[in-house]
């Protein structure tokens, strides 16, 4: 069987390094976005720990949570959308 992966809107933005973006605030507050020392930005997702580099983009899911997407990936999957 095949099957489409179907249409949704996702918020998203490129990570910058050491840029606190005000899209994760709570995240931060709630422990689950850190900032080390190296320029990196760390991610708890549902499939655990993740690292996002200065490029990657950081989207946030249906279900309200973020994950980070490697920038030749989001753009082979994502396409913008206009309001």
């Amino acid at each position: 069987m095949k099957f489409r992966k179907k249409p949704v809107v996702i918020e998203a933005f490129e990570y910058r390094s050491g840029e606190q973006r005000g899209e994760v605030a709570a995240d931060v507050v709630a422990g689950n976005v850190r900032y080390p020392e190296d320029g990196t930005m760390l991610i708890r997702t549902l499939e655990g720990e993740m690292c996002a580099q200065p490029g990657d983009w950081i989207i946030r899911g249906i279900k309200g949570e973020l994950y980070p997407c490697k920038p030749d990936i989001f753009a082979a999957t994502y396409e913008p959308v206009s309001d």
